[in-house]
């Protein structure tokens, strides 16, 4: 099996969750399987005006790199996303993008959760 393709990003500037997915899929009929998950900004219950989340450039790419990868060694991937925002995000606006292609669906779930709870948890910001 060929090396699955990583994409990492870290950026103040929204995405566009289509054009990634297209990225990715790019027409491949060897694709089986597509998961995405956009995490938004909750305005917990009306407490929260906006997010500002700061990072160390370079450092939470390498990191969330990294996560990536170990996925990718633990599934059978064809291609993997993962773009987060910083600075300053409003609640209803999107922070998070992580999209994994697989042959099968289970490992396509099962490399956007990894990836997902590894952003959530342990990701530098």
């Amino acid at each position: 099996m060929a090396p699955c393709p990583i994409h990492v990003r870290v950026q103040a500037e929204d995405f566009d969750a289509a054009t990634e997915t297209a990225r990715i899929a790019g027409g491949r009929a060897d694709i089986g399987a597509l998961v995405s998950f956009t995490g938004l900004c909750r305005d917990e219950g009306g407490r929260l005006e906006a997010l500002e989340l700061e990072h160390y450039p370079g450092m939470a790419e390498a990191q969330i790199a990294k996560a990536c990868q170990e996925a990718a060694e633990r599934w059978p991937l064809q291609g993997l996303s993962a773009i987060h925002r910083h600075g300053r995000i409003a609640p209803g606006e999107q922070i998070v993008l992580v999209i994994a292609a697989s042959p099968h669906r289970q490992a396509a779930f099962d490399a956007a959760n990894f990836v997902m709870d590894y952003l959530k948890t342990a990701a530098p910001f």
